[in-house]
């Protein structure tokens, strides 16, 4: 009974740590994870670190625990049967923290865990909480609407985005084979199909939210890819695996997921009117994602903002902190079908580890 109610009493402080307005620094939380997986039979062992917010974290509403099957973590499992390999993973994260935060002190402070000579995989992924704490800074104005906070969210992003490839690229160990940046998905995106309380200094009129913020999204997510391009990282694209469905639901003869992808080459304003105004019809809300005309998912949890995940949780310290662990892998090489687990579609987390997973070379 006393470990429920003090689980209980740590989720009512995280939802309340995170939900304070106010500086970056008052509404972030460390929730660090060290885990290795331990691959029956192998004798080698490769790290994979991932730096970012409460998306890599596993963040689900609780300061003091995280899902243990977040994005880097399924990444990683996939990668033991790769390589037939025992895989040391670190995730060094800020729950609420925005991209310069995300950048000063996660991948800047804690440069030593790329810098390990195992080093084989650096990934990261900032700039949903810029973009959080700018919409909820919008969605509270009246009068004259004011676009500046919106600006300076993707303002800040792109920098810092850009800031973290230079650094890691600078940084991370010689053996690293891979360096992906994950970009952003759009929670809340059903919500966000209303009116503004302020109006439009042009037209005088409110502002469908989510017209007015789908383009910087797209914005973000252009800079983020074609910035990957030019410093020798990969771009993964978890708007275009989270908000479009896996079949070709308009008869462009495209799966939905698969025409939503950055294109290299695209020209930034040619990617913005694709993804904002062509292919618009066929975004759906990431509470819904349709696996087939038929069958959908719910890749957000109850928040509305942070993937679903399968498996249990790992305490990390009351007030934020670090977790570690060990284990076999959840799913044994007999359960995958096409380098697939069985629920690689069904939930967030999942569905961001096996995109990940993807670019993972094929030798270590």
């Amino acid at each position: 009974m006393q470990m429920n109610r003090t689980k209980a009493m740590a989720t009512i402080l995280a939802a309340l740590l995170l939900a304070l307005p106010g500086t970056s620094a008052a509404n972030t939380v460390t929730q660090n994870l060290s885990w290795t997986i331990n691959r029956p039979g192998a004798t080698q062992k490769y790290r994979v670190v991932a730096y970012g917010d409460s998306i890599f974290a596993g963040y689900h509403g609780s300061i003091s625990s995280v899902a243990r099957r977040a994005g880097p973590y399924v990444d990683a499992e996939y990668a033991q049967k790769t390589w037939n390999a025992n895989i040391e993973l670190y995730r060094r994260t800020k729950s609420g923290a925005v991209a310069s935060d995300i950048y000063n002190n996660k991948i800047v402070n804690e440069r030593s865990y790329m810098q390990a000579t195992d080093t084989r995989v650096v990934m990261f992924e900032m700039c949903g909480n810029d973009f959080l704490q700018a919409r909820s800074t919008f969605a509270g104005q009246s009068g004259t609407c004011d676009y500046s906070v919106i600006d300076n969210a993707l303002a800040n992003c792109t920098n810092y985005q850009q800031a973290a490839m230079q650094y890691i690229n600078a940084n991370a160990s010689p053996n690293t084979k891979l360096k992906m940046i994950v970009n952003l998905y759009y929670p809340g995106f059903n919500g966000d199909n209303g009116n503004s309380s302020c109006n439009d200094p042009s037209s005088g009129v409110p502002v469908n939210k989510q017209t007015k913020f789908l383009p910087y999204i797209a914005h973000s997510n252009w800079r983020a890819c074609n910035a990957a391009a030019q410093r020798g990282f990969t771009c993964v694209d978890s708007f275009a695996q989270f908000m479009g469905a896996d079949y070709d639901s308009n008869g462009d003869g495209l799966i939905d997921s698969e025409a939503l992808r950055y294109q290299a080459g695209e020209t930034e304003a040619a990617y913005v009117q694709r993804i904002s105004v062509t292919l618009r019809p066929t975004l759906r809300d990431a509470s819904t994602h349709f696996a087939n005309a038929s069958t959908s998912y719910d890749y957000l949890q109850s928040d509305n903002t942070h993937p679903t995940y399968s498996g249990n949780t790992i305490y990390v310290g009351f007030f934020g902190g670090t977790g570690s662990g060990s284990g076999a892998p959840d799913y044994s090489d007999a359960q995958l079908t096409g380098g697939k687990n069985p629920i690689w579609n069904q939930l967030g987390h999942e569905r961001m580890g096996w995109a990940t997973s993807a670019f993972t070379p094929a030798s270590p």
